[in-house]
């Protein structure tokens, strides 16, 4: 069995931590790992660096995006998901979403840049734009994003400014919906919104946003400036989906049959954020990453059944483990089964879990060291601003580190 991997990045990323890495708690190499490293011992297995442009079916190939053609005889498709603005796209350049490495130092550059230009602005009007933050989408994400910002404004940054006190940013929080976690029991969501508030994030509910551009947004039809928004409202299937040429959901996900095959091609399977599969009890499988990782797990056992001539293993089925979400410092939620916690019990439930699911030694070291720095003293180990203060990174690429 010869297995090609491709990728257009070389690394694995754990997304959970993420939003870390975006408000300056974590560095990206401290949630990554490079691909090679990961697979080096696995001889049957080659890493091609590159993305999959479309899908040939018939003649079973893939083709890059540089040109290149790759020959298959069993595809796994699990190209994932990205930011959804519900038809509105021109709102991407003014509320940056968050799911890559690239979308994370970005989001941390424009972040430490707002602190910067309010300490520089000599009008008042334009300060207080400059330190209104607003995070459109109520989900984990946004939530966590919400919570760690209003602790860098009020604890992290608070003695190393003159002109301004980072104290007075507003960190606002807008979901359309009725309440913060909607995936979450109604109990816990509540004790998030509460503990937000504490903070001093404003939590909109129940209004949607209307409208984004480079000065602020509308809720309803009320405008609010804000010079920071984040996107944490959507997303969408990968468009790899479409070149299948097969049903897809209102979401544009696959609808794939109970082994994660596609309809009539047996030799095709979609997993994670690009699978649309309806569970025995109505609903569908969430596009989360435990998820993702029981789907590739079915799909290896499926093809290692085909190889031995066996019978296939029975449809996929999810095995919810529970959602966990934190809530700014030493307060979290967690919900597994009939198991409902919040507060500081949670939040060490929240830290062994993702400490545990880390790749690497390494990077578990790293990650608590920085924790516990951050725990003892508020600081933030990864504020460095890449580029020049008043335009993009100097290559004209991304920022890094």
């Amino acid at each position: 069995l010869r297995i090609t991997l491709i990728d257009r990045r070389n690394h694995h990323l754990f997304q959970p931590l993420l939003y870390q890495v975006a408000t300056a708690g974590l560095s990206a190499p401290d949630i990554a790992a490079p691909l090679r490293h990961i697979l080096g011992h696995q001889r049957n297995v080659e890493v091609r660096l590159g993305e999959v442009e479309a899908i040939d079916k018939h003649s079973r190939q893939v083709r890059l995006r540089d040109g290149g053609m790759l020959d298959y005889d069993l595809l796994l498709v699990a190209s994932g998901a990205t930011h959804a603005y519900f038809g509105n796209d021109q709102w991407a350049p003014h509320a940056p979403g968050l799911k890559t490495l690239d979308d994370a130092l970005a989001l941390r550059r424009r972040l430490l840049l707002a602190f910067e230009k309010a300490e520089a602005e000599p009008d008042p009007a334009k300060k207080a734009a400059w330190l209104s933050f607003a995070i459109v989408g109520a989900g984990p994400t946004g939530v966590e994003l919400a919570g760690t910002l209003a602790e860098i404004a009020r604890h992290t940054l608070r003695n190393e400014f003159r002109h301004i006190d980072p104290a007075s940013a507003k960190v606002r929080l807008v979901e359309a919906g009725p309440r913060v976690l909607s995936s979450f029991p109604e109990v816990l969501s509540l004790k998030a919104r509460r503990q937000l508030e504490r903070l001093g994030v404003e939590v909109h509910t129940g209004t949607p946003v209307t409208a984004i551009d480079a000065e602020g947004f509308h809720l309803g039809k009320n405008f609010i400036p804000a010079r920071t928004v984040v996107w944490a409202a959507g997303v969408a299937a990968s468009p790899l989906a479409r070149t299948l040429d097969t049903p897809l959901d209102r979401a544009g996900r696959v609808q794939v049959q109970p082994d994660l095959t596609v309809p009539g091609h047996p030799e095709i399977f979609v997993a994670g954020d690009l699978a649309a599969l309806v569970q025995a009890d109505g609903r569908p499988i969430p596009g989360v990453a435990p998820a993702a990782k029981q789907m590739g797990r079915y799909v290896a056992g499926v093809v290692h059944a085909r190889l031995q001539q066996r019978p296939p293993p029975p449809p996929f089925r999810y095995r919810d483990q529970g959602n966990l979400a934190t809530i700014g410092r030493m307060a979290a939620i967690v919900h597994m089964g009939r198991l409902k916690l919040s507060g500081l019990l949670a939040w060490w439930f929240w830290l062994a879990a993702h400490v545990f699911f880390l790749i690497g030694f390494r990077n578990r070291l790293v990650v608590l060291l920085n924790w516990a720095v951050a725990y003892w003293s508020y600081q933030r180990g990864a504020r460095i601003i890449f580029g020049d203060a008043d335009g993009e990174p100097r290559d004209g690429g991304p920022p890094r580190e």
